[in-house]
């Protein structure tokens, strides 16, 4: 396939992809997806292979979604698909870590025969449980658990699934409604897809796949030829509500023969009794999104680039997560599994890896009755710390390395719920110091305005090791998190009392070089 047909075609595909994502953000029903862009979308071959991804999204979702479709299909069976079904699948060992979100996945058909498939994963508002928060004691404690099912079949929508769900969900009809917006996102991808294939006299992308993702992983592994061979060490140290730690720690292997990398994990703390342990799928996303966005980001993310980067993870600890251990708050040491391996990257690109940011996002949920007597649960919402510093850039301020979901404007928290915020801006001077200074964490303040008792669901990170500076950087400050002025460290669900007040300020990121 010559380069012109092959990026006039390329471009299509990333058309597809874009307008799938656009669908399933404009028709979602819940903020946390239609505001923050909590999702990720995916167009697979007819082997489940990702081909092509949409921009919106966290790698926590896409990088984990590229291995949902194949086990989706080995535990269902692609040959008992038919034409208009669509399947479901909340299994934290074969999507996203976390019962919250939710894979939907829908096979294109083009002549009677599967072409391809269209992929989704966003997070629910609500799964039942025990809520976004880290305190459950077991996974079946977390909320509901939805295995391998046909949400649709030919067509026709599973009452008894759909039941099961609604009854089991605080919020059911934004979780109803936000499966549809993901069904929909599917339907539209098929009809582009085949749409595509007619104006170029394709009869399916077979093809096309092969020349994407071939050249993807060579071009992949020809960076990776290029780089000094050997192992590189990096640890993180992560504080948790409760004044626990999690150690992190890397071994990072290049073989510039080969062309390929090898992340061994062995050293990192074990099993959590808390909900923030990660399962595979979790670990592999963000350590794969470390080694892509600092060698060729600018390389597509699909099967092929993926493909030379593999784990080793020890049997007991907390980022290869055994069942029954509790996940839902995964996200809060999931996304701190890049840091290590920048640190072990930094000895062998220094110029190309960004300092320690303040990792995972916060998050926060909140329940309760409203001012009538009506109940309320709120989907996630996300407040980010500082970026760490690059070599020739400052850290950016409130924005999150390594996920990409945005902040969900105060205005329409304030419109969806009965809170009011009291402030959120920037806390200067929270990022560390050097030759390129680390972006600001912020100051969020919130009370809420029912007049009654509630419940807050919150889990910070960093409240007293803070993002470290990189290459001679100043480290980041600590976060700050407070009830009614005073320092809380246990964060587990509480009740509040209706004119309680919480106050948070995020850590900063690290700094980056000696000023």
């Amino acid at each position: 396939m010559d380069g012109v047909e092959l990026q006039i075609l390329w471009s299509n595909l990333i058309g597809i992809v874009s307008e799938q994502a656009r669908a399933l953000q404009r028709t979602a029903f819940s903020p946390i997806v239609r505001e923050a862009g909590d999702l990720a979308n995916g167009l697979f071959d007819e082997k489940a292979r990702m081909v092509a991804q949409a921009v919106t999204g966290t790698p926590g979702h896409i990088n984990s979604l590229a291995a949902a479709a194949r086990n989706l299909l080995d535990d269902f069976g692609d040959e008992e698909l038919k034409p208009g079904d669509v399947l479901i699948t909340n299994d934290p060992w074969m999507s996203a870590g976390h019962f919250f979100d939710v894979t939907v996945l829908s096979p294109i058909f083009r002549n009677d025969r599967i072409i391809g498939y269209a992929g989704s994963t966003i997070h629910h508002s609500d799964i039942g449980g025990y809520g976004i928060g880290s305190g459950a004691r077991d996974i079946h404690e977390e909320g509901l658990w939805i295995p391998t099912l046909k949400l649709y079949d030919q067509g026709e929508p599973n009452e008894t699934l759909f039941k099961i769900i609604r009854r089991n969900v605080r919020t059911p009809d934004a979780v109803i409604g936000d499966l549809g917006a993901q069904v929909a996102s599917g339907i539209i991808a098929a009809d582009r897809l085949n749409a595509l294939c007619d104006r170029y006299g394709l009869d399916d992308i077979a093809s096309l796949s092969e020349e994407i993702i071939t050249r993807s992983e060579e071009a992949t592994r020809d960076v990776i030829r290029k780089l000094p061979g050997g192992t590189y060490h990096g640890k993180s140290v992560i504080d948790m509500p409760g004044g626990s730690e999690i150690v992190l720690q890397t071994a990072v292997t290049v073989d510039n023969e080969k062309g390929d990398i090898v992340i061994d994990f062995e050293g990192t703390s074990g099993p959590s009794s808390m909900g923030i342990n990660v399962v595979p799928a979790y670990t592999h996303a963000y350590a794969t999104f470390a080694v892509r966005s600092t060698l060729n980001p600018e390389l597509p993310n699909n099967a092929g680039s993926l493909a030379p980067i593999r784990l080793k993870l020890p049997e007991s600890s907390i980022v290869n997560a055994k069942y029954p251990s509790p996940c839902n708050a995964r996200h809060v040491v999931g996304m701190h599994v890049p840091f290590p391996i920048l640190k072990a990257l930094a000895q062998v690109v220094p110029d190309q890896v960004v300092a320690e940011g303040s990792g995972a996002v916060w998050t926060i949920q909140i329940g309760g009755k409203d001012a009538d007597g009506k109940p309320f649960t709120s989907s996630m919402f996300n407040y980010s710390g500082g970026m760490g510093a690059r070599a020739g850039k400052p850290g950016i301020s409130a924005v999150c390395y390594p996920t990409g979901v945005s902040a969900v404007p105060v205005e329409v928290l304030e419109a969806s719920y009965p809170i009011v915020f009291k402030c959120k801006e920037l806390e200067h001077g929270t990022g560390g110091t050097g030759k390129q200074p680390g972006g600001d964490g912020q100051r969020i303040g919130y009370k809420l305005r029912t007049g009654q008792p509630w419940l807050l669901n919150t889990i910070p990170s960093r409240l007293s090791a803070p993002p470290e500076g990189l290459l001679g950087g100043g480290d980041g400050a600590a976060g700050v998190f407070q009830i009614n002025g005073e320092n809380v460290v246990d964060t587990r669900k509480r009740e509040m009392q209706p004119d309680d007040e919480v106050f948070m300020i995020t850590p900063g990121g690290g700094g980056y070089g000696a000023a």
